[in-house]
C-alpha cells in the first residue's frame, strides 16, 4: 500500500477543493499514478463513479456539466488513460462544456527516463483545453486548481470548456506549506452578469422593432434565460428556433415555435437574432444562400458566439438574460413592426406538419424484409416517455430519425463534432445528475458498440437509465451518387447481434423486440425495471432525409424538398461552394 497522505498533502487539498466547489461525484478509472487522489476523494465523501474506459468518464462528466451547469470532473490515470480520454476531451472542447480532467504522472526523479506511462500529457491535450498544466510543486496545487476550474467554467467572459491538470505521484503525496492553504482558493467565483452597452441596445431595438419578419435562434448561451426569452418573444412577436443546445427553453405550445418548418422560416426572415449561438454548419454558417437578404443581430457573452462566420450588423457583448431585459426596457411601449400574419402562417404550417409527422411515425411501413421501420419504435417511445424526460440520441442515420421524432424536454446528442458513441455514458451522467427525471438513451447498434461495456457501470452503480438500441445490422450507411458508386450502398455491415443477451449477462433487465405490437408493453416494463435495455430489430432499408440528401445539417422535422432547395441555393450562389453539412 502507498504511504498514507497527510491532510496538507496535494492529494488531500485536491479532494477538499473539489468538495468546496460543489463537486459531489467524480467519474474515474483507477490507476497507480492517481491513487493518492483517488483515496483522498473517497475519504472526502465524494462519490466515485468508476467506469470501464476513460473516454466514457469524460463523456459522463460532460453530460453532468451540460445538465447541471456545474463543473464536471473526470479522474483518469497516466499514459493510455489520458490518450483514451482524448476523444471525450475533444468533444467537450467543441461543445464548450465546463469539465475538469485530473491525471497523474510518474515520480519526478523518474521523469523522462522511460518510466511506466511517462508521457508529456500537456503537449497533446493543450490544443483541446482552456488550460493545461503539470503541477510539480505542492505549494502551487490550490492556485492551479482554482485557475483551471475558473477557465473551465468560462469565468470573466472566457469561453467555457475542458481544463486539464496532472500531478506527479510524489507531488500528490507531498505537503503544501500551511501558510499557502488559503481559504480564498476554495471559494467559488461569483457568477457576474455582463451588462450590455446602452448605445448598442438602442441600435438593436431600432433594428428589431422595425423588422417585419424577425427570427430568434437560441444556443447554449441562452440557458437560464427562459422566462425573459418568452417575454421577449411575446413583445416582439418574433418566431423562434431552438437548437440542440437550447432545447426546452421555450415550450412547444408557444406561438413562436416553428421548428417543423425551420427551413422555410430561415429563408423567409428579414432579421435574424442569435442568442448565445454560433453560426456553425447546423445553421449554414449564416450564409446568404440560405438566409437571403436578412440582417443579423448577435448577442453573446463569449466571443465565439458573437463573431464567428458572420459578425452581424450589430453585436452586443453581454449576458443573455440582462441583455434581453435591457432590450425590453429600451423598447418600452413601442409597437413592433412584425407582420403578425406572417408569424401566424408559419406557426400554422408548423402545427400542420408536426401533426402529419406524428401520423407518419405511427404508420411507417415495414421494410421488404418484414422488419419494422425505426419510426414505429420512435412513435412508441414518444407515447411512453413523459415530457420531462431527458433523451440522449446517438448513432448514424438513426440519430437523424430520433432527434426529430422525440419530444423530450431536454436532449443530448453527439454535438457538432459528430462524436458517435456518447449514448450510454451520456445517459449515465444524465441519470446521476437528474435522478428525478427519466433518462432514455436512443442509439443505433453501431454507436452503441463504442461504449457497450458501460452497461456494467450502470448496473454496478444502479443508474436508472433505459437504453434502446435500434438494431438494423449496419452502421454508417450512406447512399452516394449512383454515378460515383454505380448504385452500390457503401458502409460497415454488422450483424443483428443479441444485445439483450449481452445486457442480461451483465446483470441488466433486457428484452429483444421484433414486432411493433410488442413495443408498448416492453417499454413500460423496461421503464419500471431500470437500468434496462431494449434491443429492437428494425429494417436496414429505412434511410432518413439527412441520409437521402447526403447533407449533415440537422434541423427538426426538415422535409427532404427543403434540403434540396437549400443545396440548390448554395450551388447557385456566386462564390459559395456547396459542401456536405450545408
Amino acid at each position: 500500500m502507498p504511504p498514507v497522505t497527510s491532510d496538507r498533502s496535494a492529494a488531500a487539498l485536491i479532494a477538499r477543493f473539489l468538495r468546496a466547489r460543489g463537486v459531489d461525484r467524480v467519474f474515474a478509472l483507477c490507476g497507480g499514478h492517481i491513487m493518492p487522489i483517488w483515496m483522498r476523494v473517497a475519504d472526502e465523501g465524494i462519490r466515485i463513479i468508476d467506469v470501464r474506459d476513460e473516454r466514457a468518464a469524460v463523456y459522463m462528466a460532460h453530460a453532468h456539466a451540460e445538465l447541471t451547469g456545474s463543473l464536471g470532473v473526470a479522474l483518469i490515470t497516466a499514459g493510455p488513460g489520458v490518450t483514451n480520454a482524448m476523444t471525450g476531451i475533444a468533444n467537450a472542447h467543441v461543445a464548450r462544456s465546463p469539465i475538469l480532467i485530473l491525471s497523474g504522472l510518474p515520480p519526478q526523479p523518474q521523469e523522462n527516463r522511460g518510466a511506466l506511462q511517462d508521457v508529456v500529457h500537456t503537449a497533446f491535450v493543450a490544443p483541446l483545453t482552456r488550460y493545461a498544466r503539470t503541477v510539480r510543486d505542492p505549494s502551487l496545487v490550490l492556485a492551479e486548481l482554482a485557475e483551471a476550474a475558473n477557465r473551465a467554467q468560462g469565468a470573466a467572459g472566457g469561453e467555457p470548456g475542458p481544463a486539464y491538470l496532472d500531478f506527479p505521484v510524489d507531488t500528490q503525496r507531498a505537503d503544501a506549506p500551511e501558510a499557502l492553504v488559503l481559504p480564498e482558493f476554495f471559494a467559488s467565483p461569483p457568477r457576474v452578469a455582463t451588462l450590455p452597452d446602452p448605445e448598442r441596445i438602442a441600435a438593436a431595438v431600432e433594428l428589431l422593432w422595425s423588422a417585419r419578419r424577425p427570427l430568434v435562434i437560441t444556443g447554449r448561451g441562452a440557458r437560464g434565460a427562459d422566462r425573459v426569452l418568452v417575454r421577449f418573444l411575446d413583445a416582439l412577436g418574433a418566431l423562434h428556433l431552438d437548437t440542440g443546445e437550447s432545447r426546452g427553453l421555450v415550450p412547444d405550445n408557444h406561438p413562436s415555435v416553428v421548428s417543423a418548418v425551420r427551413g422555410a422560416v430561415m429563408g423567409d426572415a428579414d432579421l435574424v437574432l442569435t442568442l448565445g449561438r454560433r453560426l456553425d454548419f447546423q445553421l449554414a454558417y449564416g450564409s446568404p444562400a440560405v438566409y437571403g437578404a436578412a440582417r443579423f443581430v448577435r448577442i453573446a457573452d463569449v466571443a465565439s458566439e458573437l463573431r464567428d462566420n458572420r459578425p452581424g450588423e450589430i453585436g452586443i457583448f453581454g449576458s443573455i438574460a440582462p441583455t434581453l431585459e435591457a432590450l425590453l426596457h429600451a423598447a418600452g411601449d413601442r409597437v413592433p413592426g412584425t407582420d403578425r400574419a406572417w408569424a401566424t402562417r408559419h406557426r400554422a404550417a408548423h402545427e400542420e406538419r408536426a401533426t402529419r409527422f406524428i401520423t407518419m411515425l405511427r404508420e411507417a411501413p415495414d421494410g421488404s424484409d418484414g422488419r419494422m421501420h425505426p419510426n414505429r419504435l420512435l412513435a412508441a417511445l414518444r407515447d411512453a416517455l413523459p415530457p420531462e424526460s431527458i433523451a440522449v440520441v446517438d448513432g448514424g442515420d438513426f440519430l437523424s430519425f430520433a432527434r426529430v421524432a422525440i419530444a423530450a424536454q431536454t436532449m443530448l446528442d453527439p454535438g457538432s463534432l459528430g462524436c458517435i458513441g456518447i449514448g450510454t455514458p451520456f445517459g449515465i451522467g444524465a441519470a446521476l445528475a437528474c435522478p428525478d427525471r427519466p433518462v432514455a438513451v436512443l442509439t443505433g447498434d453501431g454507436a452503441f458498440g463504442f461504449n457497450a461495456m458501460e452497461l456494467d457501470t450502470a448496473v454496478r452503480h444502479r443508474v436508472p437509465i433505459l437504453v434502446v438500441i435500434a438494431n438494423n445490422g449496419s452502421w454508417a450507411i450512406e447512399v452516394h451518387d449512383q454515378r460515383e458508386t454505380h448504385g452500390r450502398v457503401v458502409g460497415t455491415e454488422l450483424r443483428f447481434s443479441d444485445y439483450a443477451g449481452m445486457a442480461r449477462a451483465l446483470g441488466m433487465h433486457a428484452q429483444r423486440v421484433e414486432r411493433a405490437a410488442e413495443l408498448p408493453a416492453a417499454i413500460a416494463d423496461a421503464l419500471a425495471k431500470r437500468p434496462a435495455l431494449l434491443d429492437v430489430v428494425v429494417t436496414p432499408e429505412a434511410v432518413s432525409a439527412d441520409g437521402k440528401s447526403g447533407l449533415a445539417w440537422v434541423p427538426h422535422l426538415q422535409p427532404l424538398e427543403a434540403w434540396d432547395e437549400a443545396e440548390r441555393r448554395f450551388r447557385a450562389s456566386a462564390g459559395v461552394v456547396a459542401t456536405a453539412g450545408v
